[in-house]
């Protein structure tokens, strides 16, 4: 590590504008430093952008939006509030599951009202709910820390935050394994682990650690910010513009110039930009090796990148609907008979027979997102990623097909005549169009071996000067983790530039770790 003198103004290049990389960006210019983003698209957002199609909006990636409070405490270190800069709309009921089987689930914070969907598919689980969402919100509280801190190397497994948690991480659990001593119904099992899927992963494979997820939604809430999950990038672009930070869009980084192994600069197609601190926003495993030359990688070379597991990705339709939907939920689950089938399907690389299928209906919460008279569908289905043997650009159309025709019994209504407008993003598209490295939407899988230091470094540990932020580096994937990823990713860079930072905004166990 390369401490940087104070003396002279310090300048940061991060590359991506994605959340995490703006979160970054905002943080580093709040604590003084020159800040110049790079985006190679025409708009911020990474995955988290939105595109406008003959008069319908829609998210191209995350629709859920889940613990706020991070979110809030960034906006905060530089002066502002999200809530006056993004409207969030909290939703109850959270969602609708419905099973295969006719059962349906309508998840909500209401602690009763969610012992009463229980007691319809199970009585004799009922009553275990209270005692597993208290649980829950302990196991959160002890595991936060973690989260909140940097992984530098086997030694951090033995901080006391660590051993405190180990007695409840159950490491030789899967979160399905440890949800059953609560819940002896499959159907119940599911709507509490269906969430691994916000990873990329099964709940028959995921960490039991992970059932915490769950937690997130029924312990903070589920949200819908108007105009989509996009406008949270673009307020803090706004808002990161104001404070005098640059974002160059339509311009991305090509290769990062070093001094030994001081990274000294990002370069483009068009300009060399000076930099005492990189940190790196884009997807992990396809972004590196083209910022960084093979060379200079000892431990995440591309065959060790190659070699790594990662998450499952998706098949998308975006649809724009003639009139509404007003007795479909705002989000709905369909979820597969066959579950464990569906995860093994996915696990081989495939596109499932008879897939689960996500569907948001932003209609019914939010009328900025189609003309009036109108609606938006949004439809996810978890496929395997390019690893697997499908090809793409023949299955796309078929399995358009074979969703439509799903979807419309399923929700008991004949889509197609009344679609408008429509766009279809398959694995292949994710990776051709978006760099997503095997179209695994939801970057390094993770399990035990990929997860702490295990994973890519915030700090990262092959080159000194570049820091990484989003869902391929430590905490993980999905939007409350990559802010919490840039909390860690900005503070190191800030430390080691010799800037100031907030006292208190990120916990003092992470400055000690940090220093070591």
């Amino acid at each position: 590590m390369n401490v940087i003198s104070s003396q002279t103004p310090r300048r940061a290049v991060v590359v991506g504008a994605g959340p995490g990389g703006l979160a970054t960006a905002m943080l580093l210019r709040a604590a003084g430093a020159e800040v110049t983003v790079l985006e190679k698209s025409d708009r911020v957002g990474g995955r988290t952008a939105s595109f406008t199609q003959d008069g319908f909006t829609f998210d191209y990636g995350p629709t859920f939006y889940l613990y706020p409070d991070v979110l809030r405490e960034i906006f905060s270190a530089c002066g502002r509030s999200l809530d006056d800069e993004v409207e969030l709309r909290r939703l109850d009921p959270m969602y609708r599951l419905q099973f295969d089987d006719g059962n349906t689930f309508d998840a909500t914070a209401d602690v009763e009202r969610l012992t009463a969907e229980a007691a319809r598919i199970s009585p004799e689980d009922a009553p275990n709910v209270r005692r597993y969402l208290t649980e829950n919100s302990a196991k959160f509280d002890v595991f936060k820390p973690i989260l909140q801190r940097p992984f530098n190397g086997p030694l951090d497994l033995v901080k006391m935050d660590m051993l405190r948690a180990f007695p409840l991480f159950r490491p030789w659990l899967t979160v399905d394994q440890d949800l059953r001593r609560w819940f002896k119904h499959p159907d119940l099992r599911l709507a509490f682990s269906f969430q691994s899927k916000y990873l990329g992963m099964s709940p028959f494979k995921c960490p039991s650690l992970f059932t915490i997820v769950a937690h997130v939604e029924y312990g903070f809430g589920v949200f819908h910010p108007i105009g989509g999950c996009n406008a949270i990038p673009n307020a803090m672009a706004r808002v990161f513009r104001e404070m005098g930070g640059t974002i160059r869009l339509s311009e991305g980084a090509e290769e990062i110039e070093f001094d030994g192994r001081q990274a000294r600069a990002v370069r483009t197609a068009t300009d060399t930009i000076p930099a005492d601190a990189v940190v790196v926003n884009g997807d992990f495993a396809s972004t590196i090796r083209k910022l960084i030359p093979d060379r200079r990688r000892k431990r995440w070379t591309d065959r060790r990148i190659d070699a790594k597991k990662y998450s499952c990705s998706t098949f998308m339709l975006y649809l724009g609907i003639e009139g509404t939907y007003r007795d479909m939920s705002h989000h709905t689950i369909y979820l597969s008979k066959d579950y464990l089938q569906n995860i093994r399907e996915i696990d081989e690389g495939r596109a499932p027979q008879e897939p689960t299928i996500y569907v948001q209906n932003a209609g019914v919460t939010d009328p900025t997102l189609a003309p009036e008279g109108h609606s938006t569908l949004y439809v996810l289905v978890p496929t395997g990623n390019l690893s697997g043997p499908e090809d793409w650009e023949t299955l796309g159309p078929i399995y358009r097909e074979k969703i439509l025709d799903r979807l419309s019994r399923l929700t008991g209504h004949d889509i197609r005549p009344r679609i408008r407008t429509e766009r279809m993003i398959t694995p292949a598209d994710w990776e051709a169009q978006m760099g997503i490295f095997r179209g695994a939407t939801f970057n390094l899988a993770h399990n035990l071996g990929q997860m702490l230091h295990w994973r890519p470094r915030n700090r990262f540990e092959d080159v000194d000067g570049v820091y990484l932020t989003g869902g391929g580096t430590h905490p993980g994937s999905g939007l409350p983790t990559i802010f919490e990823s840039a909390k860690i990713a900005s503070k190191l860079a800030a430390q080691d530039m010799g800037l100031p930072w907030p006292e208190g905004f990120i916990p003092d166990i992470a400055v000690k770790e940090a220093a070591e």
